[in-house]
């Protein structure tokens, strides 16, 4: 029998003041954080913390990726999903830098993660030993804090911080880089989490004359929209959300992050805003005369060109995070705060309202949409399938009940736009990075975060090539993962700029595809199929869902399809085209 094979026998934390290694003493603060699954790759210079680990993984469970940006966004999914840090271990050298581009998506997309990277010997620290690299200096601009450990005594209170900084206020990813000495040096054990550091205030106190002017101005508004961004599932206030807009009938908004904070079905839902949204948000953005933010930073996705986004309308902004305040929209009041604590005290001062007529304008835009954008897309007749097709068939048949997973271009547009989340902190994708490759690991955070629930992880075929490595995390671990590769043969969100924008001349985005399904089957024993006929859709969708295990479904989509609506670089939110 291999030693893997074997189970560990139960062992518990030790007694305060007990002698134990710094790799002992690492492994239980993270028991003390109730971290349940770290996200890893082993290597020489982490080696001590995973001989550790090895007696505790009935404690901890470990998935072993195969890149280890893999395990960084396997990290954020698990994060998003549960709505507390996501772990990540990795080497020095190459293990920790492979990490950068899952800390900067999860920076700029306010995800909490704690990542640990092994370093060289405290001694040979600037003297370019083998696999050293400046991981504090890399790492600083793409994190929240970041921290250098060279003594094992200092593990246990580092750690506290950590988690602490990584959850609190605004979260965001935390880098600690333990150097091998710090591994194996001694220290007696001690462990108290983190509540409070000097001059670190996460919570701001909500100002009440500033939550007064925000209800005075709501309850006097007459058309009024809210746009709900990632900061109400971060606070966890969809409640609060739910009872303010109710109350005073508003429509609500969701950002591409915000998407399955609000329900898609409720009848002030009005769909998403920005680049590829819906056109009523975007057309009432510039017809509102309150625009209420919640949890969202007034990105140029959203805003299109700033000086004339919402320019007739009052805008209230509750923001956690002081330095987003007007930095891109100017704003009449701004409640800095945790949103779920400010709506709290805001919902007392705001009275019932109707708005019927209002409302009413949004569906008859949407109706317009449907007709010119939704229907044709959905309802194809022609030989190609297109991908909105597919992703509102899937979302019909598992009721928006999925947790969703997207990869970044045209199908992450298109699964924003078409399915339908009924189920709160349901939607994984990567927002201000946009970063390719994020789908696959994203999937495997999220299944391993919610076991119970069904994950549907979309890609597109450039995606999927750049981190199809996971498939043998998916495989070993045996996660039961549905994965929807619509493959159109090329970079579809470039060719869609490269045909609008520079006259069709598609250079270099089109993709020389290996056979999908043949890797997944015969390389990874993976369940999988092709379809590329319509007639064959429905029964692959269910064949697909109905399968206990693992399972991928390529559909070869038209080639060539755009999506729409779009607010072109550099124009007006409510100057949408539709062809």
């Amino acid at each position: 029998m291999k030693t893997n094979d074997k189970k560990p026998t139960r062992k518990e934390l030790p007694a305060e003041g007990t002698e134990v290694t710094g790799s002992e003493a690492l492994i239980f603060s993270l028991m003390k954080e109730d971290v349940g699954t770290i996200f890893g790759y082993p290597g020489g210079a982490i080696m001590p913390v995973y001989d550790a680990l090895f007696d505790y993984r009935d404690r901890i469970n470990h998935i072993l990726v195969r890149h280890e940006q893999g395990a960084a966004h396997a990290a954020e999914s698990y994060a998003k999903i549960l709505g507390k840090p996501g772990v990540v271990m990795v080497t020095s050298g190459p293990g920790a830098t492979n990490l950068i581009t899952g800390l900067a998506n999860a920076m700029i997309d306010s995800v909490p993660m704690v990542a640990f990277s092994g370093q060289v010997p405290s001694g040979l620290l600037g003297t370019d030993a083998f696999q050293e690299t400046d991981v504090m200096g890399i790492t600083m601009p793409v994190t929240k804090w970041n921290y250098q450990i060279t003594k094992a005594d200092e593990i246990p209170e580092i750690v506290a911080k950590a988690f602490y900084i990584a959850s609190t206020g605004r979260p965001g990813p935390v880098m600690i880089d333990i150097t091998k000495d710090a591994q194996f040096g001694k220290m007696k054990w001690h462990y108290e989490k983190c509540r409070k550091i000097r001059s670190y205030f996460p919570y701001p106190k909500v100002q009440m004359d500033k939550v007064e002017e925000a209800a005075h101005l709501i309850n006097k508004a007459k058309k009024p929209l809210l746009i709900a961004g990632q900061g109400v599932l971060i606070s966890n206030a969809q409640k609060e959300l739910m009872q303010l807009v109710t109350r005073a009938d508003i429509p609500v908004t969701t950002t591409l992050l915000g998407l399955s904070s609000f329900p898609a079905d409720h009848p002030l839902y009005v769909g998403m805003p920005g680049m590829h949204g819906n056109m009523a948000p975007n057309i009432k953005t510039n017809e509102c005369d309150l625009l209420i933010a919640i949890g969202m930073r007034f990105d140029d996705r959203i805003t299109g060109r700033l000086d004339d986004y919402a320019t007739q309308a009052k805008i209230i902004h509750f923001e956690i995070d002081h330095s987003e305040i007007g930095k891109n929209v100017p704003t009449d009041v701004a409640i800095v705060a945790d949103a779920r604590d400010a709506l709290t005290k805001l919902l007392p001062l705001v009275k019932e309202n109707d708005h019927k007529e209002w409302v009413e304008s949004f569906r008859k835009e949407y109706d317009n949409e449907y007709r010119k954008v939704i229907r044709p897309a959905r309802e194809s007749r022609g030989d190609d399938i297109k991908m909105d097709e597919v992703v509102h068939m899937i979302s019909e048949k598992t009721d928006g009940q999925a947790i969703v997973v997207t990869d970044v271009g045209q199908h992450q547009m298109v699964v924003a736009r078409n399915y339908r989340f009924k189920q709160s902190r349901s939607f994984v994708t990567s927002g201000g990075l946009g970063t390719m490759g994020f789908g696959l690991p994203a999937a495997v955070g999220a299944k391993v975060a919610r076991p119970d629930r069904m994950v549907i992880g979309f890609t597109g075929d450039g995606g999927f090539q750049m981190t199809i490595q996971e498939l043998g995390t998916i495989a070993q671990h045996k996660l039961p993962v549905k994965m929807v590769l619509l493959n159109n043969s090329f970079l579809g969100m470039v060719r869609q700029w490269q045909d609008m924008f520079f006259d069709k001349r598609y250079s270099f985005t089109e993709l020389a595809n290996p056979e999908f399904t043949k890797i997944a089957s015969e390389g990874y024993g993976i369940a999988s199929k092709f379809i590329k006929k319509r007639e064959d859709l429905e029964s692959a969708v269910e064949e697909m869902l109905a399968h206990k295990g693992p399972y991928l479904l390529e559909v070869k989509v038209m080639k060539e399809q755009n999506v729409f609506p779009m607010v072109p670089a550099g124009a007006s939110v409510s100057n949408m085209v539709t062809e």
